[in-house]
């Protein structure tokens, strides 16, 4: 047993740092201004299927089987089930969007009991919120096994769970329900997985780990007191499993597994999720801890979290935190949108931000690609791994509102590419299609029509000259999401007076708004883009009136370059004596 466990550990080794590496947090009803839950993710791949889409509601004939496909987010792509990153499903059971009949159709690993009436909702590389205001977020985990999946046997991920939950739920108790019984039906492959669920009323954190024994799977559950904030970022943050505690579920196979492979025995007391599934990070140390102190840090200045522990399996950051202020959409947006600036690990500092402060760290071929708890990892260097990050698909803010009808109450804040530099647009839940811009993208291919492509252009070229493009973009989002929370505030009341008599017309207006508010963000982005490209041409800074303004380098930069050693004279250049 113990040498299979050391083979498929190493597997998720080598896998790593190809997983969808994310940064989520769930904000309860009582610690948001305005009585609001908030759950929110960034997807922060490679390259891969950034689309936002609608999947409608549907009427299925009693005894119908839904199909369960596999996911290219869970152990990479595997061609026997046609499933690719830059493609996340193609076919016709979820939504017009997904029929593309020229590329191979993905094929089920097994089959499910189809409910009679499945509910609307956004789907993404996870599902992200349903027209019931149920509302998703994921980060992956290091596991000690991570399992392939096995058509009939093994054949749900994360994603396809939370789908699952979106087609029939509407509370997350009740979604946390369902996947838990999923996964020991169905069984679970792929990674260790963190999924935040809320509702408009409350949140629960669901996370899982496939199982040493081949079948089934492993699962844990807590809810998130009201009042407070949890927060992960690619490790399991659930720490000891309760059986007394009413806040807290898991797997009705969890111990026996555990001390059956050896990670658990009841004289060690409670069982420790985190240490029983998982080595702790991945990647290099602090890959995920230092995410996890950064929000909490500036959620709660007061708690003087310290940014340095003794090890991966640290208790030094909680469940979840009180924050001192309490929290609104605009403030989650931020959160999303660090780098660790005003601290002694701001990325912005430093001679890999060149001389303009770029906070972006590409990866290359002497970066670590190995667990933490590898005995034999010698890491010779690491970046920080920050919150905001280039390579990210897409991020979002769900937003829960209890005190309005479900179709209105419900907002996905959604937006394209890295959160630092995109614009967050709203879709309430209640719509009936979203903007076509939202959901055309292939990221092999530069496309003028696409959302995510004129957001990912603007992020690349502020690369060139960052301290000075970043405040344009910041003003820029400034004014676009300062009208944008005004007038969904303003939709709200008119929406509401006419649902009250005609709950389909609410609807159609506020697709109409929502699709109208899309495609004019994307029409002003790509405005945007163009001034600046002509505002920094060739390392000037260009205005109307003062062109080709001639602003070099930052002073700290000319004395780190060799810009001192340049012709000053046309005497040649004194040679230094050998010894001396």
């Amino acid at each position: 047993m113990k040498r299979y466990l050391f083979i498929v550990w190493l597997a998720v080794l080598a896998f790593a740092l190809d997983a969808s590496a994310c940064t989520t947090m769930l904000v309860t009803k009582g610690a948001s201004k305005d009585g609001s839950v908030f759950v929110a993710h960034s997807d922060d791949g490679e390259m891969g299927d950034p689309r936002m889409v609608y999947v409608p509601a549907k009427d299925y004939e009693p005894g119908t089987l839904r199909p369960v496909y596999f996911d290219a987010n869970s152990v990479g792509e595997r061609p026997a089930f046609h499933g690719e990153s830059i493609h996340r499903y193609v076919g016709k059971s979820r939504s017009e969007a997904y029929d593309e009949p020229n590329l191979p159709q993905s094929l089920p690993l097994g089959f499910i009991p189809q409910v009679e009436h499945t509910y609307a909702y956004f789907d993404g590389g996870y599902g992200i919120m349903n027209e019931h205001q149920l509302m998703f977020g994921e980060c992956t985990d290091g596991a000690k096994v991570q399992a392939e999946p096995v058509p009939g046997k093994l054949i749900f991920y994360s994603a396809e769970l939370s789908r699952v939950a979106l087609d029939r739920c509407t509370t997350a108790r009740e979604a946390v329900e369902l996947i838990g019984h999923l996964i020991e039906t169905y069984g679970y492959y792929g990674t260790g997985e963190t999924l935040p669920v809320g509702d408009p009323n409350e949140g629960w954190v669901i996370e899982m780990a496939p199982s040493p024994e081949g079948t089934g799977g492993l699962w844990v559950a807590k809810k998130v007191p009201d009042g407070e904030v949890f927060v992960a970022a690619n490790e399991f943050r659930i720490r000891e499993v309760d059986p007394d505690d009413p806040d807290m579920l898991f797997s009705s196979n969890l111990h026996a597994v555990a001390e059956a492979a050896g990670w658990w025995k009841p004289e060690d007391g409670k069982l420790d999720w985190l240490r029983t599934v998982s080595e702790g990070e991945y990647s290099h140390p602090y890959y995920s801890l230092r995410r996890v102190w950064r929000l909490m840090d500036r959620l709660s200045p007061s708690s003087n979290f310290s940014p340095w522990v003794e090890d991966g399996f640290t208790k030094a950051y909680p469940f979840s935190v009180k924050p001192d202020e309490k929290v609104d959409v605009r403030g989650v947006m931020s959160l999303y949108r660090d780098y660790y600036q005003g601290t002694e690990f701001d990325q912005s500092k430093g001679l890999t931000a060149g001389p303009f402060g770029c906070p972006y760290r590409y990866p290359g071929p002497m970066d670590a690609g190995n667990d933490t708890g590898d005995p034999h990892a010698k890491l010779k260097g690491a970046w920080e791994r920050t919150i905001s990050i280039y390579r990210c698909d897409y991020s979002y803010v769900c937003q829960g509102r209890s005190r309005l009808p479900d179709p209105i109450g419900g907002v996905c804040w959604f937006g394209p590419n890295e959160p630092l530099s995109t614009c967050y647009v709203p879709f309430y839940a209640g719509v009936t299609n979203i903007s076509k811009a939202y959901y055309t993208c292939d990221t092999e291919r530069f496309d003028l029509d696409s959302a995510w492509w004129v957001f990912n252009f603007v992020a690349n070229w502020a690369g060139l000259k960052f301290c000075y493009i970043i405040e344009d973009i910041q003003q820029k989002q400034s004014e676009f999401e300062t009208a944008l929370v005004d007038g969904i505030q303003h939709m709200d009341g008119q929406a509401a007076e006419i649902y009250k008599e005609n709950p389909e017309k609410a609807r159609q207006l506020l697709t109409t708004y929502c699709e109208t508010q899309a495609d004019q963000i994307v029409k002003d982005w790509w405005s945007f883009a163009g001034l600046l490209i002509a505002k920094y041409s060739d390392g000037y800074v260009n205005e109307p009136g003062k062109m080709a303004q001639e602003v070099g380098y930052p002073k700290a930069w000319y004395d780190l370059c060799e810009w001192t050693n340049g012709p000053t004279s046309y005497a040649p250049p004194v040679q230094a004596v050998p010894g001396m």
